[in-house]
């Protein structure tokens, strides 16, 4: 395998993509722009949960499809297809339908964002599988490292354009803009993936016959591996500070003023924890344990500092230590997994763990209840919490 040329395709699909996820910051962007519309804070942890969860629907189904396969880049191209699609489509909705009827357009952003959601269950399946054929554990690491830190530098330079174009131009367009000018970016990221020459996968497995026969063949391989239990019960809990993160923004909304740049300058703060992160976690690799525990330390300390203090400079360094986190957990979750599945298994682990773990990607909306009921003080304690909880399991992952 050409390492240089898979690892720069990996890094440009990361990078383009990371510059048009920016615009719908699950942190920042995109509760303030479903705020605008609907000033229920449940409703945000809805369409937060969206963005992330979509996918949970069909990974199952698609690793059914995928062990049998040789090659599954075509597959991989038409989710490509598909998820540019759905996001420019949002940005569309919102400039000409926008004010002039809110509850339209949260039903179609809702839609489109499922789309792109669901979309991804078929990727992440393809995209993990390609990864795992064109580099070794050591370059994986590696080459992901380096994909997270150039798709750091592009939600840096996301927020800075967010910033730019929310404080110009009047809401919702500034939204539609945003989501639009992404969609074409988003585009060269996903053509350079789709370049990459795929090799034919030769130990293969002979697909059940039907679904049915392979789930209770999944959850049997499941029952029988401990790691993988363990692995599934510590990434789950890595999402915990999901319970919280949307909200964040919309606390410091009530305490400080935010302006467009300050909104455009806390995505750039995230994303230069996630940038300095990858640095370290690139010097970390292989040591993908290590990785996820600094991860739950990390984030414990964010929710930490926001339970004590209001201040914009809690807020700043908050949002930089979840940016090093959630970086983190997604390196290092991935990477344990496909050291643990083996090779004619590796769709049907993937999948597993996707799926039992997405149940987490849905934590904003029970957050948002708790949020509506008892205030951000029990949000937070409780986010703590759940995290601690993680850090526990974490020690008890097996890198070999």
């Amino acid at each position: 395998m050409n390492y240089a040329k898979n690892n720069l395709k990996n890094v440009l699909h990361g990078f383009f993509l990371a510059i048009a996820l920016g615009v719908a910051d699950p942190a920042t962007t995109l509760p303030l722009i479903i705020h605008h519309f609907s000033s229920d804070v449940t409703i945000v942890g809805y369409y937060t949960s969206l963005l992330r969860g979509g996918a949970i629907l069909v990974q199952l189904f698609a690793a059914f499809y995928a062990q049998s396969f040789a090659l599954v880049m075509p597959y991989l191209k038409r989710v490509f297809l598909t998820r540019f699609l759905s996001w420019l489509s949002i940005g569309l909705v919102l400039y000409f339908i926008g004010d002039k009827n809110p509850t339209l357009t949260l039903l179609l952003i809702a839609l489109f964002l499922f789309i792109f959601s669901f979309s991804a269950g078929f990727g992440s399946i393809y995209f993990n599988e390609i990864l795992a054929k064109v580099f070794d554990q050591n370059t994986r690491g590696k080459s992901m490292a380096n994909r997270q830190f150039f798709a750091a530098i592009g939600s840096i330079l996301s927020g800075i354009a967010a910033g730019f174009i929310l404080q110009h131009y009047p809401v919702p367009v500034s939204y539609a803009y945003l989501f639009i000018i992404s969609a074409f970016l988003m585009a060269i990221g996903l053509i350079a993936f789709s370049t990459i020459k795929e090799p034919v996968k030769e130990n293969i497995t002979k697909r059940e016959n039907s679904f049915g026969a392979f789930l209770k063949n999944a959850f049997v391989l499941l029952r029988n591996d401990k790691r993988l239990q363990r692995q599934i019960f510590t990434v789950l809990l890595s999402y915990s500070f999901l319970f919280s993160f949307a909200y964040v923004i919309l606390q410091a909304k009530e305490h400080i003023h935010l302006s467009g740049f300050l909104i455009g300058g806390f995505i750039v703060i995230q994303m230069s924890g996630a940038l300095l992160g990858n640095i370290i976690y690139k010097k970390m690799s292989p040591a993908y344990k290590q990785i996820m525990i600094l991860a739950f330390v990390l984030s414990i300390l964010a929710f930490f500092i926001l339970l004590l203090s209001h201040h914009t400079f809690s807020y700043i360094t908050a949002f930089f230590l979840l940016g090093m986190a959630i970086d983190g957990f997604r390196i290092a979750s991935i990477n344990l997994l496909i050291h643990i599945a083996p090779e004619s298994k590796r769709p049907v682990y993937i999948a597993l763990q996707n799926n039992l773990t997405s149940i987490g990607l849905f934590f904003a909306i029970p957050g948002g209840f708790i949020l509506k009921f008892f205030g951000y003080e029990i949000l937070y304690t409780f986010t703590i919490i759940m995290l601690l909880l993680g850090l526990l399991f974490a020690t008890t992952l097996q890198e070999h």
